[in-house]
């Protein structure tokens, strides 16, 4: 079978403990190749206790899938004593090489799917990539301009309209044909992962969804209309709904969706659920790509204490989604 790639992330943070993790657990059941550092990761391997055998290979085609053995596509070495927990414009550069490659494989069908591990912005923008995180790179570097970041639990699935901007530009970028594009991509991609006729719930931007024009009317006057037309195209989309009451309802079981209008709202209620059971689905790309659900977490890298739970539930997506399997997260 076709393997799965993830890449190990900032070779700083606890990337590479939870990529050794994710693949010693014995609830892994499908072929991966990680993408990284095999120096990094050796060093991982001693602090996790995972006594992972790390198999460098150059090509998926190397890959022997072997008990206990870590295929291992490594990019351009890194120094070994690079210190744990800190920002390092080398270990920003790396991680952006192992997605830039991970796509890369993706886009040529040598892998069914990419799984990330984090990275860290700043140590990105030390390193001169131009990207502020995984979602705008990944659109940009595989051609895609019709995208959308979905984050998910077992309970829960939300989509963004706005993710990494300021709450007063994401407020201007919010417009009735943003929206719509949001709508519509959220639609196809719950009907690619098992469903039908997703019911998907379209949350205000105001409180109270605007109270009819009391508190603003960009929820009567951009955000209705959108929903409006997709009712029109047969999507069952309906809004916008308060914002406070809204999650609850879909964690109920009232809706399989909804569509946030700015990063926290949208994120807070997914991570309050808790960071370990969460997981990132870029939506909209040409392959399947998930994500852990937090961040580097510099202050405990090294340690050996990282939950690799989330690294897991997003291999587990990845899988189902690839496989064409129903995914309900």
């Amino acid at each position: 079978m076709t393997p799965i790639a993830i890449t190990m992330g900032d070779p700083c943070g606890i990337g590479p403990e939870i990529t050794l993790e994710a693949c010693a657990d014995p609830r892994r059941t499908v072929p991966v190749v990680v993408i990284g550092d095999v120096d990094v990761l050796a060093r991982a391997d001693r602090v996790a206790g995972t006594r992972l055998i790390l198999r460098p290979i150059a090509s998926v085609d190397q890959a022997a899938f072997a008990p206990g053995t870590v295929d291992v596509l490594t990019e351009n070495r890194l120094p070994i004593d690079l210190p744990w927990g800190t920002l390092d414009a080398r270990a920003g550069a790396a991680s952006f090489q192992y997605v830039r490659r991970g796509i890369q494989l993706a886009l040529a069908g040598e892998v069914r799917a990419l799984v990330t591990s984090s990275i860290n912005k700043e140590a990105l923008r030390l390193s001169g990539v131009p990207y502020p995180g995984h979602t705008e790179m990944l659109a940009d570097l595989s051609g895609t301009t019709d995208y959308a970041m979905m984050m998910a639990t077992d309970e829960l699935r939300v989509v963004l309209v706005t993710v990494h901007q300021s709450l007063r530009i994401a407020i201007d970028a919010i417009t009735t044909a943003r929206e719509l594009d949001i709508i519509r991509l959220t639609h196809r991609t719950l009907q690619r992962s098992g469903l039908p006729a997703p019911r998907i719930a379209v949350a205000g931007l105001n409180p109270h969804a605007g109270e009819n024009g009391l508190f603003g009317r960009e929820d009567l006057d951009i955000i209705t209309p959108a929903i409006q037309a997709a009712q029109s195209e047969g999507i069952q989309a309906s809004g916008p709904w308060p914002a406070d009451t809204v999650f609850m309802r879909a964690r109920a079981g009232a809706f399989d969706a909804v569509v946030a209008q700015y990063h926290d709202q949208g994120l807070i209620p997914v991570k309050y659920l808790g960071i370990e059971h969460g997981v990132n689905i870029t939506i909209g790309l040409p392959f399947v790509r998930t994500s852990v659900d937090h961040g580097t977490a510099f202050d405990i890298a090294g340690l050996g204490t990282a939950d690799h739970a989330s690294l897991l539930t997003a291999l587990r997506h990845a899988d189902r989604l690839s496989s064409g399997a129903p995914d309900r997260p």
